[in-house]
């Protein structure tokens, strides 16, 4: 099958200009022996199909990072192959002079090619003019404008493919930035015009003065926004489905088992006053689909609808950036926002995230840290809706303490573990409005990857743990770990069955604290704790994989510790 590579600098719309040619039946895979992610499709041209390759964004052929060596490595590997393989090099016509170093670069591979001129409505919008056809002579390969977003160009880019050729341009490689000089000379003219709205907005949001109190507006209206269509979907759609049309088919196989017996208890839970109550009846087929589809669903679609608002409009790198100095003192640099962001979602793909980060050191505190003081969108709704009657200082004791965490733990590995953080390397790109179809396509792609990975970890925990109440192990293991519990947390031992679950879903122990008749304080201590103490099942599985087994084991006794010693502390201070 003929190969097509789009090939460009991050940022100038190599992803959206996949979507376009593709569509929504990609695959995201990692480069073999690396952890690097690239995305392939397949398109048809004149009935033959192709498959289409985004290759990781890269500036240059001389690699310095992970990223751009396997970049290189791709093209390689085209180059190598005599199958009619072609390039299009993506490049940003607003920044056209850095965008040919890496165009003149690849000339020199000797491989049919065209250059797909990417965000020419915003060329023309801030007053950049370039002469295609000029620019067409000089590189001897064909060059068009395209708008990814609206789709401006993209039917010409596909018909034009076919005319992809081998550049006979030539330059020598220590003159390579005098030509490109001379090129932009040739090509391009520039009138003054005057900065719009978006880009004053955008100027504004990485000066501290202004952007620290943009980043706490945005953040404010995220969590609103999510926690009203998290609400919404669980009260109009989710919990009426479960209630109205689910609960009477439980109850009618209730009543075919016996209502009672190791396999009803397996598959349908306890009845509680002889009727189904989704969050402690805890079965697979009562609690084990409960939790996962109409109690955590809802708040991650909220989520990743508002966390790809922002990727696409171009607030996210904006906001690496703002916070880099803070990360540093954490032993990161800015773009770790962004899975502590995603970690606001759910841990799982925080942690796979990780992956962003340059250093072993940098993916070890940046996941530990997630692990230890992030709470996914659940548990917060889980603590919101346990606590926030007791009104605000509830909630910010829990979330402030977390806060805290993050903060010095982070400064302490930072101290701790050797090794340096890297600074920070990231384009800014202009506030746009997002694409509406490539959203709702990220959107999907996520919230399938959470149906396909989460799901499945919720159903086994559900399973494990009614086994461990048939044979009595969490009660001997309650008995066992009940002074920790009592005497240094302040909380009774009923309150270790919800710790001991929260091993296998936080969210659904943090529910089960609400039988309890705690006071305020102990529901604060319990509610960090769980917090702290250990990642769910998934999460941990998670870490295991993408740390490995020695640094896994670290995090888990730094995580152990941490939760011991901020439990503790917090009954003293609050008594």
């Amino acid at each position: 099958m003929k190969k097509v590579l789009l090939i460009g600098n991050p940022n100038v719309g190599k992803s959206v200009v996949f979507n376009r040619l593709t569509g929504v039946d990609v695959i995201c895979s990692n480069y073999a022996g690396t952890t690097v992610e690239f995305t392939k499709g397949n398109m048809r041209i004149k009935d033959e199909k192709v498959e289409v390759i985004d290759v990781p964004g890269t500036y240059t052929l001389e690699p310095t990072s992970k990223a751009e060596e396997v970049a290189v490595s791709m093209l390689s590997d085209v180059v190598s192959t005599t199958g009619g393989d072609i390039v299009i090099n993506v490049v940003d016509s607003t920044n056209l002079e850095r965008s040919l170093n890496l165009t003149l670069q690849l000339l020199k591979h000797k491989i049919p090619m065209l250059v797909a001129l990417n965000f020419w409505d915003e060329a023309k919008h801030i007053g950049i003019s370039i002469d295609i056809e000029k620019l067409e002579e000089i590189l001897g390969i064909p060059c068009l404008p395209t708008c990814a977003i609206t789709g401006e160009g993209i039917k010409k880019l596909v018909e034009r493919i076919s005319e992809a050729k081998i550049s006979l341009y030539e330059y020598e490689e220590l003159e390579r930035w005098h030509e490109i000089g001379n090129i932009i000379a040739k090509v391009e003219k520039i009138t003054h015009r005057h900065h719009t709205f978006l880009e004053r907005l955008g100027d504004a949001s990485v000066a501290p003065f202004t952007g620290i109190p943009i980043a706490l507006i945005i953040l404010y209206g995220t969590f609103k926004i999510i926690r009203f269509i998290g609400e919404e979907l669980i009260g109009y759609v989710f919990a009426p489905i479960f209630e109205k049309l689910w609960a009477p088919l439980m109850l009618k196989l209730s009543t075919l088992l016996g209502a009672q017996g190791f396999i009803h208890n397996i598959l349908v839970g306890e009845l509680v006053e002889g009727e189904i109550d989704f969050v402690q009846s805890f079965g697979l087929l009562t609690t084990g689909l409960f939790v996962p589809f109409a109690m955590v669903l809802p708040y991650v679609v909220a989520f990743y609808v508002v966390l790809s608002f922002l990727e696409d409009s171009g607030y996210l790198p904006r906001l690496s950036i703002l916070v880099d100095t803070l990360m540093h003192g954490l032993g990161l640099h800015g773009l770790a926002i962004i899975p502590m962001m995603l970690g606001l979602g759910c841990n799982v793909p925080a942690i796979l995230s990780t992956r962003i980060m340059e250093t072993r050191r940098e993916k070890f505190i940046s996941a530990t840290l997630i692990a230890i003081s992030i709470p996914c969108m659940a548990k917060t709704a889980m603590i919101v809706g346990l606590i926030g009657k007791y009104g605000v200082s509830g909630l910010a004791a829990v979330f402030g303490t977390l806060f805290i965490v993050w903060l010095g733990l982070g400064v302490l590995l930072n101290r701790v573990l050797k090794g340096e953080s890297p600074e920070i390397f990231i384009e800014i790109p202009p506030y746009r409005i997002p694409y509406f179809k490539g959203l709702v396509q990220k959107v999907w792609i996520r919230i399938k990857w959470f149906i396909r990975e989460a799901i499945p970890w919720v159903l086994v925990g559900v399973f494990i743990v009614n086994v461990l109440y048939s044979l009595r192990i969490i009660e001997f293991v309650g008995r066992f770990t009940a002074p920790v519990v009592t005497k240094i947390w302040g909380l009774p031992s009923e309150a270790v069955a919800a710790l001991l679950i929260g091993f296998l879903r936080k969210d659904v122990a943090i529910g089960m604290l609400a039988p309890l008749g705690l006071t305020l304080k102990q529901l604060v201590v319990a509610s960090v704790v769980l917090s702290m103490y250990f990642p769910c099942i998934a999460t941990f599985i998670t870490l295991a994989k993408e740390l490995g087994l020695k640094d896994v084991l670290k995090s888990t006794v730094i995580m152990i510790v941490s939760a011991l010693a901020v439990g503790g502390l917090l009954n003293l201070i609050l008594s």
